[in-house]
């Protein structure tokens, strides 16, 4: 038998290093973050903005993040379910939500800092790519938001959520530097040295949730059960195939003319809903919290405790 080196002996342990907990619990991929957050050293204290969006089961999540030195400042968010305000009334996840959902934090964060007017951002939307940095002329006026887009672990394939969500920020006025190749329809070209082939058509049938609709016409002609089950909420709502274009139209402007719509009487947050609305006037319950004890009035609790044994002990004897 051959010489076996003993490779983790107790010096390899000795030296082990364990990786980031988020590591370790794969939620962040660091080296992708390093070059999301690392600021050019010309720039100190400048923050670098990113796009950051997270998909769950029942959410889209929108964030504009930016990152300190030890921890992360959010400074705006969007999340699918406040579409319910704006009249959305089934279709929290799908393309369409995902589009409408960045276009919601960009008309909040542009005018947050009173940016609404000067960028509107793409007003007629074809599925064409736009780029609000295009629409710049005067060198001495505000510059449009800029952020760049954080995925987190998700794949980046064509027709992903995520564009979609990337898609409604830059038409709603930020700047985010991309390019229109993992829109859907978009296809690589077919000879060698040929560019990717965008198609805007079918991107266009992606924002407006025109695909759900097609499925739906055609689910409902081959398998009616299955339609029934599959689109149960839809039928609950009453809405039928050739309305969920007009109302995805509707869900835009709604957006566009109060971006900072608040939060319902009945509304709770996450999809959850009051039985009756709060009155007025009533304050909020506060939860206090016992105070942690001082170290004088822990040993004065224990000795008290010890004199009650005592004088039990003494009472049985």
């Amino acid at each position: 038998m051959g010489f076996v080196k003993i490779v983790k002996n107790k010096a390899y342990f000795r030296r082990f290093q364990v990786k980031f907990r988020r590591r370790r619990e794969a939620k962040t991929d660091y080296y992708a973050r390093k070059r999301l957050v690392m600021q050019d050293k010309n720039k100190y204290a400048t923050p670098k903005y990113r796009f950051v969006v997270r998909i769950t089961n029942k959410d889209i999540i929108c964030q504009l993040v930016s990152s300190d030195l030890d921890h992360d400042v959010v400074l705006a968010v969007a999340y699918s379910h406040e579409l319910k305000r704006y009249g959305l009334k089934v279709g929290f996840t799908n393309y369409a939500a995902a589009y409408a959902t960045g276009l919601l934090l960009a008309r909040r964060v542009n005018h947050k800092y009173g940016l609404s007017e000067l960028y509107e951002g793409n007003t007629e939307i074809n599925g064409e790519d736009y780029n609000v940095v295009e629409e710049v002329v005067d060198e001495d006026a505000k510059r449009p938001f800029k952020a760049l887009l954080d995925v987190g672990l998700r794949r980046t394939t064509t027709g992903a959520r995520i564009f979609g969500a990337l898609k409604g920020a830059t038409d709603g006025g930020i700047d985010i530097p991309h390019k229109d190749r993992r829109f859907p329809g978009s296809k690589d070209g077919e000879d060698e040295g040929k560019k990717y082939e965008a198609n805007p058509e079918k991107h266009r049938e992606y924002i407006f949730g025109i695909h759900v609709a097609n499925y739906m016409s055609h689910l409902k002609k081959e398998d009616p059960e299955q339609y029934s089950r599959q689109f149960k909420k839809y039928a609950e709502a009453k809405i039928e195939a050739n309305q969920v274009e007009a109302s995805y139209k509707a869900l835009h402007k709604a957006i566009r003319d109060a971006p900072d719509k608040k939060r319902g009487a009945l509304e709770l947050g996450n999809f959850g809903v009051r039985k009756s609305a709060k009155p007025a006037g009533e304050p909020t319950k506060v939860v206090k919290h016992k105070r942690k004890s001082t170290l004088a009035q822990r040993k004065s609790r224990i000795a008290q405790q010890l004199n009650k044994r005592l004088k039990k002990r003494d009472a049985a004897e």
